[in-house]
């Protein structure tokens, strides 16, 4: 059944004095597909600023902003409605029998195209601490399936580790989320994706939004909902491509697997080429005084 959702990205740089700002890249339009489609899109920048979109080399929607002249506040304001289909669970895991059990091998032609999305892009040590932590998915006294090894590391992750929000850029690797046991919604979709590469399986980074019900105050007049973790900002996951089914996602921040309330934006093959907005400004470098990012979904009645 569709679901429409309203959703309303706010973010503002503030400085205490007035600065010039250099070209931002703003990823914000969701990527339409079979299961989402865009109704409406607005973007909002203060000061006045010469926009125009292109799409990057993996088709997301890229808004170039160039904001004009100086000021003490970038004020960028994303707004749009979407329609989202979620996939049934018999669609979830209707895998090619080829793929069904670990290890599995994909056709020349996907491996073609699924090459940067199948080779690790961070390193291991020499302990071999990644492929040894993504081992203890994987039993040795009878087959093990795809979809069980891949749930078992989703719901894993998000147990085990102890979730922080950061606000500034940049994402951990691998082993310093094993290391500190800690991480954000994006350190520990590429903790997963780089560990799931390492078992054969193409993953790709996802950026786009978490709708949470218990903030959204007509869901929360119609019952208690429980509340999600990483909503309120932009969030992150993963996609796993199984052949069968597609890009599949999963939410180890949440335990969410191909859910309706993950609103993909961005795609691509490590996090540093998905963020959400990223741009420059000149002037006294003790003028910046920080950053406050918002987002607002709400489903819609009726």
């Amino acid at each position: 059944m569709a679901t429409q959702y309203d959703i309303r990205h706010t973010t503002v740089y503030r400085y205490n004095q007035p600065v010039s700002f250099g070209l931002h890249r703003v990823m914000f339009r969701p990527r339409d597909s079979h299961d989402l489609r865009v109704l409406a899109t607005d973007l909002q920048v203060s000061p006045e600023a010469n926009t125009r979109l292109i799409q990057d080399p993996y088709s997301n929607s890229v808004a170039l902003v160039q904001p004009l002249g100086e000021a003490t506040e970038l004020r960028i304001v994303c707004s749009f409605t979407i329609e989202h289909v979620p996939p049934s669970q018999r669609d979830l895991f209707t895998l090619d029998p080829s793929a069904e059990f670990l290890p599995f091998a994909y056709s020349v032609q996907e491996r073609l195209d699924l090459e940067h999305y199948l080779r690790p892009h961070h390193d291991d040590d020499e302990q071999g601490t990644l492929i040894r932590w993504a081992h203890q998915f994987l039993q040795a006294d009878k087959p093990n399936s795809t979809r069980e090894v891949l749930t078992r590391m989703n719901a894993h992750i998000g147990r085990s580790f102890e979730y922080k929000a950061r606000d500034e850029e940049g994402t951990q690797t691998p082993l310093e989320t094993l290391a500190l046991g800690s991480g954000s919604c994006r350190d520990y979709a590429l903790l997963m994706m780089e560990a799931t590469r390492r078992l054969g399986i193409a993953t790709r980074f996802v950026s786009g939004y978490l709708y949470d019900a218990a903030l959204d105050t007509a869901a929360r007049a119609q019952g208690e909902p429980d509340s999600m973790t990483g909503a309120g900002t932009t969030h992150a996951w993963l996609q796993a491509y199984l052949p069968g089914v597609g890009w599949l996602a999963f939410d180890p921040t949440n335990n969410l697997m191909g859910s309706g309330q993950l609103i993909r934006v961005g795609v691509a093959r490590d996090p540093s080429l998905a963020a959400p907005i990223s741009g420059s400004w000149f002037g006294d470098p003790e003028a910046y005084d920080g950053l406050e990012a918002t987002v607002v979904v709400t489903r819609r009645e009726g």
